[in-house]
């Protein structure tokens, strides 16, 4: 019996493909298959990706004219000191 370590990738079809070296030919194997998702860093995703349409900042950027005003804060209520 031999144990044997690989690395495949599942392509969009969901199908795992697997190419095992074997030394003997002409022989019948009894195979066990236990798959454990390896997790890697993934790709960063793109903007988008992240919902936002194609040249959204390259249009946009720059694009403010006016002024920014920022408004004076509320008063918040007084409340009791607690005990």
């Amino acid at each position: 019996m031999q144990t044997l370590t690989l690395k495949s990738h599942a392509g969009s079809d969901g199908m795992l493909h697997l190419k095992v070296p074997v030394s003997l030919t002409n022989t019948e194997f009894k195979v066990t298959v236990i798959l454990q998702p390896i997790m890697s860093v993934s790709k960063p995703k793109t903007r988008e990706d992240l919902g936002w349409s194609p040249g959204f900042f390259e249009k946009t950027y720059g694009a403010w004219e006016g002024e920014l005003i920022r408004e004076q804060p509320k008063e918040y209520e007084q409340r009791e000191e607690w005990p």
